[in-house]
């Protein structure tokens, strides 16, 4: 199944210039859907670690589901103010703006392996910033997965030293 055939593209979203991959087209097909996270599973499946965590709101659709199947636990990284307990925050750089993401403080414990796993991989900020997030926190990030990678914008540059796979590349 050639997963980029239930992709849409949408020309100046959210800004003018963006070329959104949008993947709502994907979601509503099951049989695409279920393909696209057994991809985003098979790019992991030789790898140790102990929690996915999934960053708001597009890696929840994909990190949830690959945990579960995975019989492993997941943690959102939550947009600030989102979560109860205390947290840490760490502020990044999108592709066209900025942002702050937070996680629980105790969702990370000491030497704790995860798996980051979105949707995609474009400026490389948001990875980023939870690698730094679960390391100050005392964890370890075995990899970070996404199901689309824009090489173009060179995310995968900014988390050099980090092992990154991608279920499709534009």
């Amino acid at each position: 199944m050639d997963l980029k055939n239930y992709i849409r593209d949408i020309q100046d979203f959210p800004i003018p210039g963006i070329l959104f991959r949008d993947i709502t087209t994907l979601l509503k097909n099951p049989e695409a859907m279920r393909a696209g996270v057994d991809a985003m599973i098979s790019q992991v499946q030789d790898l140790q670690f102990d929690t996915i965590l999934g960053p708001e709101s597009r890696g929840f659709i994909f990190g949830m589901p690959m945990a579960y199947v995975m019989n492993k636990g997941f943690v959102p990284v939550r947009k600030a103010g989102k979560l109860p307990a205390p947290v840490a925050r760490r502020d990044y750089a999108l592709e066209y703006g900025t942002a702050t993401i937070e996680i629980h403080k105790d969702a990370v414990q000491p030497g704790q392996r995860f798996i980051i796993a979105d949707d995609l991989l474009a400026t490389g900020g948001t990875a980023k910033a939870i690698i730094e997030l679960i390391k100050e926190l005392g964890g370890v990030v075995v990899s970070s997965v996404f199901f689309i990678e824009l090489a173009g914008l060179e995310g995968r540059e900014v988390l050099a030293g980090h092992d990154v796979r991608s279920a499709l590349v534009y």
